[in-house]
């Protein structure tokens, strides 16, 4: 036996879909506009999980430049079939649906399968029949007219895998559970004991997020609706409730006759979200042929067992995040916003340090600045980077960022204020800057700069190398939450440089960045 603590992915890793190779699972999530794109995380228990790389590993994978954070990529599914392993996925950004390949699940990943004009939507995911004929089930808007916002309907067509192209006709076989529903979505099509059956999310991806069931004898039909859809919601717990949001669902099985499922949830805190969607596990039982989750509880479980032996991995995710700059490879839990690739950092030039090269682009705009960071995890953390910087003007900066979007962070920066190197705290609230605090430093050289948060409220410290100096108390993070922002991501954590639009050739050395929870 072997126990499952909820969430299984911490921080923002929403819209998962997984999928099994013998007794290898591999999970999937969105990535939107962060960079590189969709991660792939693998597990023998479902328990443990170590990511082994990300999907989108390459610009030409990834072309988002300009968008909002939120934009990107949307909702990929994973599939293995017949020695191959396929992610398809949404770039909203281009409008486009694409499908990337690979023998191997740690990549290399091909080159994106566009699928153009003939797929149009979001949420694609691939369903491959008995015998071996392959089909994309979307979601598009209404083709007779969207009468209202998420009046939206889920779609079959074949897929020819050699020509990687949607052929014959698109056929409409679902438009939700509810009457008038909204945004039935994130569409997964298995084939069970005879039946097609369908797994997919409505109600939108907030307080009335669910997840429905149909099915059908042939593919190409109208869906029957399970009698007791939504078969799972919180929607009818409440927004004290400690999980919200759950929905957007995967099933897989351990080909022993166990079935499980995948989904996204919030852990709010204060009635706010920073870590976005996360990626929640629950089991799964058959009952007059259709699923019933958490079956006896009815709701997402902290913690539960199943029947697999415990295996556990060198690198497993976990709540906290301690990144050292060793080596020449970028450590694939960092994320950058646009493009990693672009000349913003350097792993060589100095041993054991990431190097940062001021870039013009500010982290408040939509744009490929120097920024690495890496995901929130929990509300009780204590964030930290070691760094070397001495800004040549009053444009340069370094620091670090506790970022939601380009218009809601807090940023901790080392800059010139009046001609004097300052440490300096920056909030950014709908696009309006405010300094907080500013703190004269006493020499060059090293420093250290802190980030306590604890339910919703931060500290921040900074160190010369003497101890560290508290520099404001009581900051209220409310303000960089999905409900107070908007989006669909949470906060990350990182290292970030510019010269505010100037040409520099000034850099910062940054030595470690670390989130670790308290709750460990």
């Amino acid at each position: 036996m072997v126990t499952v603590k909820n969430p299984i992915l911490m921080g923002f890793y929403p819209d998962p879909s997984i999928c099994r190779k013998g007794e290898d699972y591999y999970i999937v999530n969105s990535s939107f506009v962060y960079a590189p794109g969709v991660p792939i995380f693998h597990s023998r228990d479902l328990a443990h999980w170590e990511q082994i790389g990300n999907i989108l590993d390459r610009p030409s994978q990834l072309p988002v430049a300009g968008a909002d954070i939120s934009d990107g990529i949307y909702a990929p599914t994973i599939r293995y079939h017949d020695g191959l392993f396929y992610m398809i996925t949404t770039n909203v950004t281009r409008d486009n649906n694409f499908i990337v390949t690979a023998e191997n699940p740690e990549g290399p990943w091909s080159e994106p399968y566009y699928l153009g004009d003939d797929a149009p939507g979001i949420d694609p995911s691939l369903f491959f029949d008995d015998d071996g004929k392959c089909y994309y089930c979307g979601t598009r808007p209404n083709p007779e007219g969207v009468r209202y916002n998420g009046d939206w309907e889920i779609w079959i067509q074949e897929l020819d895998l050699k020509t990687m192209k949607l052929v014959g006709e698109s056929m409409a076989i679902w438009k939700g559970a509810v009457k008038g529903c909204i945004w039935p979505e994130g569409p997964h099509i298995y084939k069970i004991d005879g039946y097609y059956y369908l797994l997919h999310a409505e109600g939108g991806t907030g307080p009335e997020h669910s997840i429905t069931v149909a099915r059908s004898k042939k593919l190409f039909q109208w869906f029957e609706g399970c009698p007791r859809n939504p078969v799972f919601t919180h929607r009818n717990l409440g927004m004290d409730y400690p999980v919200i949001y759950a929905g957007h669902g995967d099933l897989v099985d351990d080909g022993k006759g166990n079935w499980y499922v995948v989904m996204l949830a919030s852990r709010p805190c204060k009635k706010h979200s920073s870590m976005g969607r996360e990626t929640f596990l629950a089991r799964v039982i058959w009952e007059k042929g259709w699923p019933v989750i958490a079956p006896g509880v009815g709701h997402l479980e902290d913690e539960f067992t199943i029947d697999m032996p415990e295996h556990r991995f060198a690198e497993e995710i976990t709540n906290s995040d301690v990144i050292h700059f060793w080596g020449e490879q970028l450590d694939q839990r960092l994320v950058a916003i646009e493009d990693w690739t672009s000349g913003i950092y350097s792993l060589t030039e100095r041993e054991g340090a990431l190097r940062m090269y001021l870039r013009k682009e500010k982290i408040s705009e939509r744009a490929n600045c120097a920024y690495l960071g890496v995901r929130q995890k929990s509300y009780r953390f204590v964030a930290e980077t070691g760094m070397e910087f001495y800004p040549d003007n009053e444009s340069e900066t370094a620091g670090l960022v506790l970022y939601q979007n380009n218009e809601n962070h807090l940023r901790f920066e080392v800059m010139r204020v009046d001609g004097e190197v300052c440490f300096v705290v920056t909030s950014c609230i709908h696009g309006d800057e405010q300094t907080l605090a500013t703190t004269r430093l006493e020499k060059k050289g090293k420093l250290k700069i802190r980030l306590q948060c604890c339910d919703q409220c931060a500290r921040v410290w900074i160190s010369e190398g003497k101890g560290y100096v508290s520099v404001v108390e009581n900051l209220d993070l409310l303000a960089y939450t999905t409900e107070e922002a908007g989006g669909f991501v949470g906060c990350t954590v990182g290292v970030y440089a510019s010269s505010n639009g100037i040409d520099s050739t000034n850099y910062a050395d940054f030595e470690w960045l670390t989130c670790q929870s308290m709750d460990d």
